[in-house]
C-alpha cells in the first residue's frame, strides 16, 4: 500500500494491545512482558524499554501475534 512500517515504542504498542483486548499477564525475563487475550488465548511478548523504539523484526512478530498488518496497526494508532 505504500505505507512505511510504523515506528513505535512500548507505550504505543501497549495502547494498541489494549484496544485489541490484550492485557498485561505477567513479567517475563528481564524487561519483557507477556500480554494475553482470553477470547482466543493468544499472547505476545512486548519488550518494555521505555521510549526506545521497538525493532522492526520484533514488531513484526508482535503484529503476527495480534493477527493484524502494519497498515491496521497504523490505523489503530491514528484513532486515539
Amino acid at each position: 500500500m505504500g505505507l512505511k512500517f510504523p515506528v513505535v515504542n512500548y507505550r504505543d504498542t501497549t495502547k494498541i494491545a489494549k484496544k485489541l483486548g490484550f492485557y498485561f499477564y505477567r513479567q517475563a525475563k528481564g524487561s519483557h512482558e507477556i500480554w494475553r487475550r482470553d477470547i482466543d488465548g493468544r499472547q505476545t511478548t512486548i519488550p518494555n524499554h521505555g521510549s526506545k523504539i521497538i525493532k522492526r523484526r520484533t514488531l513484526k512478530a508482535i503484529f503476527e501475534d495480534f493477527q493484524i498488518s502494519a497498515e491496521e496497526f497504523f490505523k489503530l494508532k491514528k484513532h486515539k
